[in-house]
């Protein structure tokens, strides 16, 4: 069992269907509630359908993340304050990965910003896009616009073939590299395209309207490339690909130092400070955090889920994130956190699972290379 399958939103007091609730049912899909929708855990199954993504491409329905749009004078400089990314030289057409932080430097939720020349794309996770516009709302000045794009979906393309398929339909889509958006039209509908993703491989993440979402789902998967995947796929390989998720690996206790997500922290802000728990971020990039997220292999076949605790010797040290088989690598792996002096990589610790004790050894991420496509010499 998926570890997303076991912690969906089961406090919503309404699960929502997404725009493409019939598609994934008609394709067989097998619906879960995750982040207060309906959401397709798999097809044909998770090994399968996590296999088919490295080798070929997977097409995954995201639309329950938010895809936010702010505007307005000053609108970088004011997102400024609120993350620590260096916002204002981003350029027309470029993305950035931050992290919206609470006063003290928690993580209140890992995104990505895009400049659209005219305004800036926010895409938030699902299970906290709600407590998200809140507090963008109430921390940006009155005078910058906040708009949640309800009326667009968003799609994931995902694998080595993702490209050609892609292009069929929208060819300027070969033309992006990792962390480049375009816009562009297909079928007479106003379409939004970034090359990322959330998987490791080289893909595309396209937001469309909830009208053309079917149409467009249907094209890609009648080519011999793609297939539907499901939830249980997208965790264990951005497992894989060493990707924390939001409300596992990262959480308002948890500052980027300590969640090894320090590249989001731009040197001009590191130089300036001016964002939401500097003095505790900056203090642990000069002097080193407690504690570190950092990878496990795990001895044997025994999966290491969230929730296990860590051990050295008979101490207690730190607690396991996410875990659990990962398809590629072909034996279990997980994530978590330890003191900082157990996070060099080959330190042995063990795991506790059903009362047993499994042997660990810390290594770095990600657990297979990451293959995305970067402009030449970046």
């Amino acid at each position: 069992m998926s570890e997303i399958e076991q912690t969906g939103d089961e406090g919503a007091v309404e699960t929502q269907a997404l725009s493409l609730d019939a598609w994934h049912r008609a394709q067989g899909g097998r619906m879960v509630e995750f982040a207060g929708y309906w959401m397709p855990i798999q097809y044909e199954g998770i090994m399968a359908e996590h296999l088919w993504v490295r080798e070929n491409a997977g097409l995954f329905d995201v639309s329950h993340m938010g895809q936010l749009l702010i505007s307005g004078d000053k609108v970088a400089e004011a997102l400024e304050t609120l993350v620590p990314g260096d916002i204002s030289a981003l350029k027309p057409g470029r993305m950035r990965y931050s992290l919206l932080l609470d006063e003290d430097g928690g993580i209140l939720d890992d995104l990505m910003i895009t400049n659209e020349g005219d305004q800036f794309g926010i895409v938030v996770n699902g299970a906290v896009k709600w407590e998200d516009i809140g507090h963008l709302r109430e921390n940006l000045p009155d005078d910058i616009t906040l708009n949640h794009n309800e009326d667009y979906g968003l799609l994931a393309l995902q694998g080595p073939k993702a490209v050609v398929a892609l292009a069929r339909l929208v060819p300027e889509s070969a033309g992006l590299v990792f962390m480049q958006a375009t816009r562009a039209t297909w079928n007479g509908h106003a379409i939004a395209i970034s090359r990322s993703g959330y998987t490791g491989e080289d893909g595309f993440e396209i937001s469309l309207p909830n009208e053309a979402l079917t149409d467009f789902a249907d094209a890609l998967c009648a080519m011999d490339e793609v297939k539907p995947i499901g939830l249980g796929a997208r965790d264990s390989l951005r497992l894989e690909a060493g990707l924390p998720l939001y409300g596992h690996d990262l959480d308002p206790a948890i500052d980027p130092v300590e969640a090894d997500l320090a590249f989001a922290i731009s040197k001009r802000r590191r130089e300036e400070g001016g964002f939401p728990g500097a003095a505790r971020i900056l203090g642990h990039l000069a002097d080193g955090s407690p504690r570190k997220r950092v990878g496990l292999l795990v001895e044997g076949k025994l999966p290491v889920r969230e929730g296990a605790k860590l051990f050295d010797g008979n101490t207690e040290i730190g607690v396991v994130t996410s875990g659990g088989f990962a398809p590629s690598v072909g034996a279990p792996i997980a994530m978590g956190y330890v003191p900082r002096d157990h996070a060099e990589p080959g330190t042995a610790i063990a795991a506790e699972v059903r009362g047993k004790r499994v042997a660990c050894t810390v290594t770095a991420m990600p657990f297979i290379p990451h293959r995305y496509v970067r402009k030449q010499g970046a």
